[in-house]
């Protein structure tokens, strides 16, 4: 499988379950179906900036996104961003956006860093992100943005 689409059931695996070790990720993305080594996880945590932080819930080390105050988004998260995204719709003063099953929660997590403005805020499901800005012209705007992102 494509290493966008390796990396985006990373993503998608650290922002669902407690992963601490490579092995477990390893093991994670086999039961995913991946054919998947130790070296090419290695290759893509660094690529895609995973930190280990300490989880409130365990008390254990387990894998993240790195959250810098800028809230940069990287060249990769936009791929994985162009890979996850199904469609952009506007509805009223929403943006409701469809995505590939499990990834709205990590594609919203980079709507966020995004910065767009007069977004009010984000809300995920499995397979859909609802975006809510305070006129329809902005929400228009919005998806206009985000379709821009993609196409480039």
């Amino acid at each position: 499988m494509a290493r966008s689409v390796r990396q985006s059931k990373i993503l998608e695996l650290i922002s669902t379950k407690e992963i601490e070790t490579q092995d477990e990720l390893v093991e994670c993305l086999r039961n995913s179906n991946f054919e998947i080594t130790q070296a090419t996880i290695s290759r893509d945590i660094k690529e895609l900036g995973l930190i280990k932080i300490l989880s409130a819930e365990t008390g254990k080390y387990k894998y993240s996104i790195v959250d810098s105050g800028e809230q940069a988004v990287s060249n990769k998260y936009i791929s994985i961003f162009k890979e996850a995204v199904i469609s952009i719709k506007s509805a009223q003063n929403l943006v409701v956006l469809k995505t590939i099953k499990s990834m709205a929660n990590s594609i919203c997590s980079l709507i966020d860093k995004l910065n767009l403005d007069s977004v009010l805020g984000a809300v995920a499901g499995d397979d859909t992100i609802m975006i809510i800005l305070p006129t329809n012209d902005q929400a228009n705007k919005v998806a206009h943005t985000i379709e821009d992102l993609i196409r480039k």
